[in-house]
């Protein structure tokens, strides 16, 4: 499975919190790394909710 890129997830967000910068609407959590780095610490998985951001056009 490829590695997960947050920044390119329609769940991923920059929060105004210093202490937890990143977000993921999808499970509800903040954290001070990139949201697929944490599931990836705590399941061992790599993200099973990435959903592609749609593209502007």
């Amino acid at each position: 499975m490829k590695k997960v890129n947050c920044h390119k997830c329609e769940y991923f967000y920059i929060t105004w919190d210093k202490n937890f910068p990143y977000g993921c609407k999808a499970f509800g959590f903040k954290s001070r790394l990139i949201p697929s780095i944490e599931v990836k610490k705590a399941s061992g998985k790599e993200c099973l909710q990435f959903k592609p951001k749609k593209l502007a056009k």
